[in-house]
């Protein structure tokens, strides 16, 4: 019989009681044990296979290590709370409601990499979790240890970009540096840096105390370990979930009530794919599973849309939006996303000229791989499973210059 399973990152009184105190935090899970040697806390969090949280999913230990191979004890310790991704909230919730799980996390980081700062990078939209993080940093602040910095990340999806988030501390300039940058050896003031997503790190500091094993206790397929999700439907209010990795999208579904209706996901976010709900019923979402089937965990975003959705108004909204939110440093994303942007709004509006539909495909291989930061081909990844997915309601709108169906346009 399977063991039910019990949330960690969310273990403890509800969100809705509103954010733990210091007190409350360490009655419930203990001070952060302290480390004789930064090593051993890398070493742990390597074993546990912990996978960042952002987007990339690259492994964090690892990520750990090559800032701590660089540091002579100057490292900075970001803690990239941007959260720019429209369709996510988890990031949030944790800022808001477990502020000193995160905290934790950044205690250890800082420890394992040799960092007397700490930077916490929160979007300047997130208002209530800077005003929790301000007053748990204050809680702390008798206690000996790190530098905290409390810092607004400007608005925009790119800013929570890892070169992006060095280059505003740095310049004042949340813009993609060059696709080679790195952080790890030369970051905030030229000093090694981490980066590191607020999940990340709050992951980190409850392995940091149960260990390795506990952490791969959970999970139903190769990637081991619990995640939070951020899960939406027609009404687009999203609800923050933990799962364990390897849930299937089909049981997300039922407990988001998005079962009966469903017709096709988004997984992943802006930067992550559509597909059919039919095809992915019964998808565990586990990263390896889904990078093998070109499907991406990305941030936790499983947005559901139902029949009454139309997939091109859907995707018109996303690459508008994705248009807009260009570090308008290159071609490809300055003119190319603009253009794809604009044909797709022709479509889902009933304004197309012949042949737009044809002209997209072309527009974006023209944009693809062409870049200066990895925005465009995020963006283009995203149209093509849009394309694929919703490839009947493409052709219609193309050749009736409207929605066949009067569907609505918001997924």
């Amino acid at each position: 019989m399977t063991t039910p399973f019990e949330p960690r990152l969310l273990a403890g009184p509800p969100p809705a009681s509103g954010p733990e105190r210091l007190e409350e935090h360490r009655a419930r899970l203990g001070a952060l044990p302290p480390s004789t040697d930064r090593r051993d806390v890398i070493s742990v969090v390597e074993a546990s296979g912990l996978l960042g949280r952002g987007g990339a999913g690259f492994p964090v230990g690892r990520k750990w290590r090559a800032v701590a191979e660089h540091s002579a004890g100057d490292a900075v310790v970001v803690v990239n709370g941007a959260e720019g991704e429209p369709r996510s909230a988890k990031d949030r919730v944790l800022m808001e409601h477990r502020p000193h799980l995160v905290l934790d996390g950044a205690a250890a980081a800082a420890e394992a990499v040799g960092a007397p700062d700490v930077i916490l990078y929160v979007g300047t939209e997130h208002t209530a979790a800077r005003r929790v993080l301000a007053h748990a940093i204050a809680e702390r602040e008798r206690e000996s240890g790190v530098r905290v910095h409390l810092v607004a990340a400007p608005v925009g999806y790119i800013a929570g970009e890892a070169t992006a988030v060095v280059h505003y501390l740095n310049a004042g300039d949340a813009r993609p540096t060059f696709l080679d940058a790195r952080p790890h050896e030369r970051g905030v003031a030229g000093r090694p840096t981490l980066v590191q997503n607020v999940e990340s790190l709050a992951q980190a500091a409850l392995i940091t105390r149960f260990g390795d094993e506990w952490y791969r206790e959970v999970g139903r397929g190769a990637t081991r370990g619990s995640a939070l999700i951020t899960v939406s439907g027609a009404n687009g209010r999203p609800t923050v979930r933990e799962i364990e990795y390897g849930t299937p999208v089909g049981e997300v579904a039922r407990l988001s009530t998005a079962a009966s209706s469903a017709s096709a996901v988004l997984l992943g976010g802006y930067f992550g794919a559509w597909t059919s709900f039919d095809d992915v019923r019964d998808e565990p979402l586990d990263p390896v599973r889904m990078r093998e089937r070109e499907l991406g965990f990305g941030c936790g975003v499983v947005s559901f849309s139902g029949p009454d959705t139309c997939g091109v108004a859907a995707t018109a909204e996303i690459m508008t939006y994705m248009a807009g939110a260009t570090a308008a440093q290159c071609g490809p994303c300055v003119y190319g996303l603009a253009d794809i942007a604009q044909a797709v709004r022709r479509l889902a509006d009933g304004t197309a000229p012949d042949r737009d539909l044809e002209r997209i495909g072309g527009w974006a291989a023209q944009v693809d791989g062409r870049g200066a930061c990895h925005h465009p081909d995020g963006a283009i990844a995203l149209l093509r499973s849009a394309l694929r997915v919703f490839a009947d309601d493409f052709a219609r709108h193309q050749a009736r210059r409207r929605c066949p169906a009067g569907r609505a346009a918001v997924a």
